[in-house]
């Protein structure tokens, strides 16, 4: 294996930030995630890059209540506990010239790190894009949840469309516009977010569109327009994975990437040498076997950061 360290902006270091809960989710587990993913080895598997990998441990917040949702959303005020924690810690590591890597927890966590990157960039005048790598769309709002959590609204909340103490988080609303986002391997999304989605004008490549288009077409469309002036945010959601491959979700969708269309996607991220921030999320060991979905997460990572086969001509 071969790496090229050109490939990834994190000369000033990487710090990973533990996020240990699951209040945004239906079901239990995902606060285990951080330490899965230090068992299978995320500190080494970027360090052997030469970085600097700095783990920042996991920050604290409230505990999981179990409650019902009100006014359409499950644990509303531990979310926005939780988030504004998250962004505070994100923003930080930022500003100090890191590379943070958010390690989930669940996908509601996607509000407090982004928005701290959207706010990075309105300080230091960077584009942003933020890839969402998802079986879901999650762009649900209190109207048309079916459940009321709120790990299925991050994407409407970072456009604007949410409780106020969330969609306020980075001190800009909305924190993202829609043209900022692009979501890869959709195949879950509820009937009133279609419409919803369509009408804020997000590009989404759904597995329909992966299928009769591939993967090299879509994150070539997907990375479009980025330069030197771009910040590139990845969300990975492990669920966008089959779960053939990476059964450790809560939310399991059939019909998601294979492994080497996964890898592929990280490839070409590598490619760009604009990765500036990551998320990954969603990853639940009490649903996994062997902890072989937190092994594959790592794996993608170490493509994410340059890992290659081969010496590829510049």
């Amino acid at each position: 294996m071969t790496s090229h360290p050109s490939s990834h902006r994190a000369a000033g270091g990487v710090s990973l930030i533990g996020v240990p809960t699951d209040v945004g989710a239906g079901s239990l587990g995902a606060r285990m995630g951080p330490e899965a993913l230090r068992v299978a080895g995320i500190a080494q598997a970027i360090a052997q890059f030469g970085l600097d990998v700095k783990d920042c441990g996991n920050l604290s917040g409230p505990a999981n209540p179990g409650q019902p949702a009100v006014n359409g959303f499950r644990h509303l005020p531990e979310v926005v506990q939780w988030n504004q924690t998250l962004h505070d810690a994100m923003y930080a590591e930022l500003s100090a010239g890191r590379l943070p890597i958010m390690l989930g927890g669940d996908h509601c966590l996607g509000i407090g790190s982004i928005s701290a990157v959207a706010r990075h960039c309105r300080d230091t005048g960077k584009k942003l894009r933020v890839l969402w790598f998802d079986a879901h769309a999650d762009f649900n709002t209190a109207t048309l949840t079916p459940s009321g959590n709120i790990h299925g609204m991050p994407v409407a909340c970072l456009c604007g469309h949410g409780p106020q103490e969330l969609i306020e988080i980075g001190g800009h609303v909305p924190a993202i516009k829609p043209k900022d986002i692009r979501q890869i391997g959709i195949r879950s999304v509820d009937e009133g977010e279609k419409r919803l989605v369509h009408d804020m004008g997000i590009e989404v490549f759904d597995m329909r569109y992966i299928d009769e288009m591939g993967m090299r077409h879509a994150m070539e469309l997907a990375l479009a327009l980025i330069d030197s002036n771009t910040h590139l945010h990845v969300s990975l959601d492990v669920d966008f994975l089959d779960p053939t491959i990476a059964p450790g979700v809560g939310t399991t969708v059939r019909g998601g990437p294979t492994y080497r269309e996964a890898q592929l996607c990280m490839e070409m991220i590598a490619d760009t040498g604009r990765l500036a921030s990551l998320d990954v999320v969603e990853l639940n060991p009490a649903l996994d076997e062997r902890n072989r979905t937190a092994e594959l997460a790592v794996d993608l990572i170490e493509s994410l950061f340059g890992k290659s086969t081969l010496m590829r001509k510049a």
